[in-house]
């Protein structure tokens, strides 16, 4: 067997409140970089469903931008480190032997490039200082920040030569710079009453704009960083986060907190059309615009706008909608739920309660409608009918309707904490949910209505059904059989010798398609397969895993399995060869929590860094 990456399905933008998140396009418009947890992004525009994670930073990522050439990134991370890094070629190669440079003490808020794509400005905060001027290829300096008495948000360079910088900060005052190398020039104070969150130079260089938290417009000369006007007086009801040039130069975009993307004419001074998200007459803040992007070398005058949900708004002119919106998830990734007679649909669930399905013909995700959990997703169930259940760290249970991507009633409180969920089914739909807790299993119908409750004097960790077969997995590190009728009625237990009870609870538990096997994955990372038949074990040599497993799923065959782990790795098993597995190590990073065998040759996991990647596997028997 084999196991080969296919595609990466990426996750969202990490974004704050009250802080702008930067978006950068490279120079075709053909990719978008952004930040997102400890790695950076780089996905078609065209084609969102298509992307390449950079996972060099150990640090939660900040920024990313594209250099002017459309060869390399520059990243920064919360930590204030720089990383320089090849976007094209294989392997995000570094553009010089190191790389990676320390700019401030904290974060690193922006960064921008020279026009020869040679020299880079980072800013941020820092005790120290808040930005540095250094070359790409060695970090060598190039000029100084200064005239700053706080962290800087914002920061832009002028393409054309004479070169020029201009930097906006919490300290209200925008800074000029000329170079190279980059010195002080002069300072802009008193236009801004308020935290500066965007500068932007025009792409002829013509031009300069700042805009920030008091929703003002300032325009100032490009090369000499005059004060020109102050345009758009009360047109936004709050906080500018974001500021873009169109490629003619005579227009820029903004993103607002008053949920508004605004497109406005230079030279007038006025909007030519504008776009407001959320309900009307309602504040919505996951509704938040926090960042904008209008990419160049484009004819279709797409913009790009991201709100505080993590939602990628495509928007053009004329259009009064928005003409696509890319979503996904933000936090990790913590559950995952799919099943092979349910059609194409993959169901995640993230750290903060956010449930998405997955178009397996498409790659994009889609967010579920209605009220979600409110904390963390500890598991999800996927029926071959059109019930979804989860449930979360907010002790409750819910239901889905796979054809709306709807929550389809209220929350069912719980009486401990969810460790996991599973269903069984009766001609091709939901029967009963059995949902393991912290005390025991609780039974419910495919309604909702609780129909009882088995308490367990170990503490259950896991839980997977097969008919009336029910197997729970304990804190023990034993797998506990019942039989479900109107009760959970034990029939027996089934142990590994060969790993100590105190260390190896039962982490994950999945029975196979045709029912004849149960794997069960323990938290040292080892996997023994049952043959349900007479409970005797199929093999106990799945065993390479050097972390709790998290999730295992069958192929259609039931000839083989996967398995995700906190070790990064999945590994890809064969019940008749238990040495020939096959490993795709690093899947993500900090750990694989969810995976899933969607087709004979495919299998999709889903990990910490929030995304969900496709593997083709090869060989299998």
């Amino acid at each position: 067997m084999s196991i080969t990456s296919e595609t990466i399905w990426a996750s969202s933008p990490s974004t704050s409140r009250g802080f702008p998140t930067p978006l950068s396009t490279d120079p075709k418009g053909e990719r978008i970089a952004y930040a997102s947890n400890k790695s950076v992004f780089i996905r078609s525009i065209d084609n969102p469903a298509v992307s390449r994670q950079y996972t060099g930073h150990t640090a939660q990522t900040t920024v990313a931008r594209f250099s002017p050439s459309g060869f390399y990134v520059a990243s920064g991370d919360v930590n204030g480190t720089v990383r320089v890094w090849d976007c094209v070629g294989e392997g995000a190669t570094k553009v010089c032997s190191s790389g990676e440079y320390q700019i401030t003490g904290g974060r690193i808020n922006d960064i921008a490039w020279d026009g020869d794509s040679q020299r880079i400005v980072a800013v941020g905060h820092g005790k120290g200082r808040f930005g540095h001027f250094i070359s790409a290829d060695s970090g060598n300096t190039v000029g100084e920040i200064s005239g700053h008495s706080a962290q800087i948000n914002c920061v832009a360079m002028r393409s054309q030569r004479p070169f020029r910088a201009a930097t906006g900060s919490d300290d209200k005052n925008m800074v000029f710079y000329h170079g190279a190398p980059f010195k002080f020039n002069s300072t802009q104070k008193g236009k801004h009453s308020n935290f500066l969150y965007g500068v932007a130079f025009s792409p002829d260089g013509s031009s300069l704009v700042t805009v920030g938290a008091d929703r003002k417009i300032w325009l100032y000369d490009g090369k000499t960083g005059e004060v020109k006007a102050q345009i758009g007086e009360g047109e936004h009801k709050g906080s500018i986060f974001g500021v873009s040039w169109a490629p003619d130069s005579k227009r820029f975009v903004t993103a607002s907190a008053d949920q508004t993307v605004k497109i406005w004419d230079a030279e007038a001074g006025k909007v030519t059309q504008s776009w407001r998200f959320g309900p009307e007459g309602t504040v919505s803040v996951p509704d938040h615009q926090v960042g904008v992007v209008w990419p160049s070398g484009r004819t279709d005058g797409l913009i790009i706008s991201l709100n505080l949900d993590g939602d990628l708004n495509y928007l053009t002119e004329g259009n009064p909608q928005p003409v696509k919106v890319v979503q996904g998830h933000q936090k990790a990734i913590t559950a995952a739920g799919y099943n092979l007679d349910a059609g194409q649909t993959l169901w995640t669930g993230s750290y903060e309660g956010r449930i998405c399905s997955w178009d397996l013909s498409t790659g994009l995700g889609t967010k579920a409608n209605g009220e979600t959990h409110t904390n963390q997703v500890s598991g999800l169930a996927a029926t071959a009918g059109k019930d979804i259940y989860s449930v979360g760290w907010d002790d409750t249970l819910r239901s889905l309707d796979a054809s709306s991507g709807s929550f389809t009633n209220e929350a069912i409180k719980l009486v401990g904490q969810p460790k996991g969920v599973a269903t069984t089914t009766a001609n091709g739909a939901s029967s009963k949910v059995l949902v393991a807790t912290s005390t025991g299993v609780e039974i419910y119908d495919k309604s909702g209505a609780k129909l009882g409750e088995a308490l367990t004097k170990f503490e259950p960790r896991s839980i997977s059904a097969s008919n009336d077969t029910v197997a729970v997995g304990g804190d023990d590190g034993v797998v506990h059989i019942f039989a479900l009728s109107k009760t959970l009625e034990p029939k027996t237990t089934l142990t590994n010798p060969s790993s100590s009870s105190s260390s190896s609870w039962i982490s994950a538990l999945t029975f196979s398609p045709d029912g004849s096997l149960l794997a069960a994955g323990n938290a040292s990372g080892k996997i023994v397969v049952y043959k349900t038949a007479d409970w005797s074990v199929a093999t106990n040599r799945w065993s390479t895993h050097t972390a709790r497993i998290t999730s295992i799923a069958w192929n259609p065959d039931s000839t083989c399995a996967v398995s995700g782990s906190l070790d990064t790795n999945v590994f890809v098993w064969s019940v008749a060869s238990p040495e020939g597995r096959v490993k795709a190590a690093n899947a993500h990073k900090d750990g694989v929590s969810g995976v899933a065998w969607v087709a004979k040759d495919k299998v999709i996991s889903a990990g910490a860094d929030a995304a969900v990647k496709v593997w083709k596997v090869e060989g299998v028997r």
